[in-house]
């Protein structure tokens, strides 16, 4: 190996995360650890398969078969779904962009790995909750406490506003406006702002949490006892504690895994419900497409009910009165004999 290679991937490396990522393409920081953690990923498996370190790794060594081995690993043997397969072919996707534009020599090996294509994926569809079990989970929380205060206002932030878990982590006192016309600024993916309407009651509830954490408008709302913003795991965890203090209540939550992004999704089919435009959820909720926001129409299993109760209507045809069939015993003898 000759040294100006190694030095060649390493270079092209930190131009990609310390130029082209943040000043070309001005991505957020999100996207760019999650760029960092698919590479590091990937150089670690190509290191492990060439029996050598990683600093002694030359572009050479990056070529579509190493590639596609690693993304077969990491769903093989790291258990990761296609669609997290998919992203994180995405984000090599867009390193290899980078090394075609600096890097003709090897130009046709960077080519062979943009033509790998993605895996198909079976949608899921998304889980959610009922309103009234969104409001059990947001009243656990013991209102006596400040932390308790803190979280309870948290949960309904969360909720009213439909706001992804970064969101809210990042919300300083700055980005909001706690009087008529009651609203919030929140700062989404690839830098996009969207301001949003607060409920009175989750206003009020803002209001108190500033008297009581005193801090100024630079600050972050959601802190932990430290004064130190709440992390993305600080938040689910919150969440997590309560849903879990909720299954008292309603066994039937136990069967679902709750996450912050379940509550933007209860937020997304509470409005659906009460009859808002989808194009309106679509700004509401920040999505760039309203193909992302139609997703919920199909998940709403209440909604497909009245549909189809309308449709029974609308077709008129007459109920018959004729008793419920049941099997007869000789009937069911068969059958287990089967």
């Amino acid at each position: 190996m000759s040294r100006s290679q190694s030095h060649g991937l390493f270079t092209l490396v930190q131009s990609y995360f310390t130029e082209y990522l943040p000043r070309q393409r001005g991505a957020s920081t999100h996207t760019i650890r999650a760029y960092r953690d698919a590479l590091t990923l990937l150089f670690k498996f190509v290191s492990e398969q060439n029996h050598r370190g990683v600093a002694s790794l030359e572009l050479a060594d990056l070529d579509a078969n190493i590639v596609t081995r690693f993304l077969d690993h990491i769903e093989a043997e790291r258990s990761n779904s296609p669609a997290t397969r998919n992203c994180r072919r995405a984000a090599i996707r867009g390193f290899f962009k980078h090394l075609l534009r600096n890097d003709l020599t090897h130009s046709q090996q960077y080519i062979r790995v943009l033509a790998i294509p993605t895996k198909k994926a079976r949608q899921q569809p998304s889980t959610y909750l009922e309103a009234e079990d969104s409001r059990l989970i947001i009243s656990m929380p013991d209102k006596r406490t400040s932390a308790g205060w803190r979280d309870y206002t948290l949960l309904l932030f969360l909720y009213n506003c439909g706001a992804r878990v970064s969101e809210a982590a990042g919300l300083r006192w700055n980005d909001l406006q706690l009087v008529a016309p009651r609203q919030v600024r929140l700062h989404g993916k690839g830098k996009k702002e969207r301001l949003l309407p607060l409920w009175p009651e989750t206003a009020n509830a803002l209001h108190r949490l500033r008297g009581i954490s005193r801090s100024d408008d630079e600050q972050c709302v959601f802190v932990n006892r430290q004064g130190q913003p709440l992390t993305r795991d600080g938040i689910a965890y919150i969440l997590s504690k309560y849903a879990t203090a909720a299954t008292h209540y309603n066994p039937t939550l136990r069967q679902k895994h709750i996450t912050p992004h379940v509550l933007r999704h209860s937020c997304a089919v509470a409005l659906l419900q009460s009859g808002t435009d989808v194009t309106v959820i679509r700004d509401y909720l920040g999505h760039t497409s309203v193909a992302t926001t139609s997703r919920y129409i199909t998940t709403n299993l209440q909604m497909k009910r009245e549909a189809m109760q309308a449709f029974w209507k609308k077709a008129g045809i007459k109920p018959t009165s004729t008793k419920p069939w049941k099997p007869k015993a000789d009937l069911l003898t068969f059958l287990q004999s089967l």
